[in-house]
């Protein structure tokens, strides 16, 4: 490409002689100073702003007083029913085991659950700095009779005592987790960040709920239903079970 043409004619457009005149080339730094060189500068910087505005991190905020409460609440009783659960389980054992030799399996894989989930709750308990219900002697006395009583009323029996406090406990656990889904999709509503310790209690949570609901379904299959008067000792036992709860949340 000649660019003797656009130099014969001059700045101005005149015709010119003078073919001595030399090329400048500018810097790149100096090239933001034309017009559309600034332009592009300035949209650039712009977009650049809005991105970082678009990637800014989501702020982590604390527990509202009522949601703590309802922590608080939720892991004692959590902890209360899982040492409820294992005291009855021993309970029970040797005399279904001792009458029944081939249940020894079944039971001890279902104690062996129990012990970890009531061990995960200590844990929780401890982390988070709650207090233990002040009903702790009295439901390790209930669990360790209600766990013998229906042990010497037969196997049925026994299994009735599992499908009644399972089925409290799937429900309740249930109900835990559809507490804990509707913080993390409001803090999502609200631009927030979601922590990943509620992230993982609802996980907890989900699989102890599964395992428990588990557990019902080997009582049933192991004639729950059979137990002499299943009614009135289901209902008597989830009743039992309710009231605990209820007290344990508050005490």
């Amino acid at each position: 490409m000649s660019f003797a043409p656009a130099l014969r004619r001059g700045l101005h457009g005149k015709p010119t002689t003078n073919f001595n005149c030399q090329l400048r080339y500018f810097p790149t730094s100096v090239r933001g100073v034309f017009p559309f060189s600034q332009n592009a500068s300035i949209a650039t910087s712009a977009s650049s702003a809005e991105a970082g505005q678009e990637s800014l991190p989501k702020q982590k905020q604390p527990l509202s007083q009522e949601q703590r409460k309802f922590l608080d609440s939720a892991l004692r009783v959590n902890q209360a029913g899982e040492l409820a659960a294992t005291l009855i389980y021993t309970a029970q054992t040797p005399l279904i085991v001792k009458s029944h030799p081939q249940l020894r399996t079944l039971m001890k894989h279902m104690y062996d659950q129990e012990v970890v989930h009531f061990s995960t709750f200590n844990e929780l308990l401890a982390k988070h700095r709650i207090r233990p219900t002040a009903m702790y002697p009295i439901w390790q006395a209930a669990a360790t009779v209600l766990g013998w009583s229906t042990a010497v009323m037969g196997r049925e029996a026994a299994m009735a005592c599992t499908e009644a406090v399972e089925t409290e406990i799937g429900d309740h656990y249930n109900g835990q987790v559809r507490e804990f889904l509707a913080w993390m999709k409001e803090m999502e509503d609200n631009g927030e960040e979601v922590g990943e310790e509620i992230r993982e209690l609802v996980q907890v949570i989900r699989r102890f709920r599964d395992e428990e609901l588990e557990h019902l379904d080997h009582a049933v299959e192991n004639d729950a239903k059979l137990a002499h008067g299943h009614e009135l000792l289901s209902q008597v036992i989830r009743r039992g079970c309710r009231a605990a709860i209820w007290v344990s949340e508050r005490v």
